[in-house]
């Protein structure tokens, strides 16, 4: 009967030794000895490198001076009212009105397929008048009426006019600069559904017309503060800085139902 050789184990070597050799252990011993990588410089000789807790080492933040801010870009003057182009011809209805009131156009505008005439305000009436009834013109509608608001600008509004004839089918833009104290003739006698459209334009920026035969708001409160189209009218609403407390206002607000109401009770 034979008896089985089992292969020799590393537990079965008579010297009791581990099989590592010694060559192994240089090299482990040589690794301890090797110089660290680039990621593991130490932070005493790099500045820009903080140790972390657990002994590693991280980039510190480096703070960089802020740039200086920007400043503020300048308000706007006003749109730039584009001459029209050379191979634009002006329309009959300006070379018109221009034959006709002659001083009365400032600047001759076309922008986009639009036409638009400057006017001096105290020629206003005049000049739409004239668009009215001329033969060339035929501006029967006044389809609205609005203002825009340039606070740098001496003359801060530009009112405008937008007319449009049913007849012929053109359009005409009529521009008007107005100052803040300056007054404008009311255009009613001349298309009486402007009436409603400058109490629209009085309600929001405050543009005072003269012989407007019901001129009061519209949309806004009668004892409303500002007007709210301006471009310096406060955010906040009223209250808020155009009164010192914003209770002054509230308690105006109220005033008139706190007569009706005293009223009421002295009759009883």
């Amino acid at each position: 009967m034979t008896e089985d050789k089992k292969p020799d184990s590393p537990a079965g070597n008579s010297s009791g030794r581990s099989l590592v050799s010694s060559e192994g252990a240089g090299k482990t011993a040589g690794d301890s000895e090797k110089p660290s990588s680039p990621g593991n410089v130490s932070s005493k000789s790099d500045p820009l490198v903080a140790k972390s807790g657990d002994g590693g080492s991280k980039p510190a933040v480096v703070a960089r001076p802020k740039p200086k801010p920007k400043p503020p870009p300048e308000p706007p003057q006003g749109p730039q009212d584009q001459l029209p182009p050379d191979d634009k011809v002006v329309p009959p209805a300006v070379s018109a009105l221009q034959s006709a009131l002659p001083g009365a156009v400032v600047q001759v505008s076309y922008w986009v397929g639009d036409w638009s005439v400057i006017v001096q305000r105290e020629r206003l009436l005049e000049v739409l008048t004239f668009l009215k009834s001329d033969e060339m013109a035929q501006f029967d509608y006044c389809s609205d009426v609005t203002a825009t608001d340039w606070p740098p600008r001496e003359k801060r509004f530009d009112l405008i006019y937008c007319l449009y004839s049913t007849r012929l089918r053109h359009r005409l833009r009529v521009k008007v600069r107005v100052g803040e104290s300056d007054s404008v003739e009311s255009a009613t006698g001349i298309w009486p559904a402007v009436n409603w459209l400058e109490r629209e334009v009085f309600d929001q920026f405050g543009i005072n017309f003269s012989n407007h035969p019901d001129l009061r708001r519209i949309l806004m409160p009668d004892e409303w503060q500002g007007y709210p189209q301006r471009k310096d009218y406060p955010l906040e609403g009223p209250g808020e800085l155009l009164m010192e407390n914003p209770q002054d206002w509230l308690r105006l607000r109220n005033l008139s139902d706190e007569i009706e109401r005293n009223s009421d009770s002295e009759i009883e």
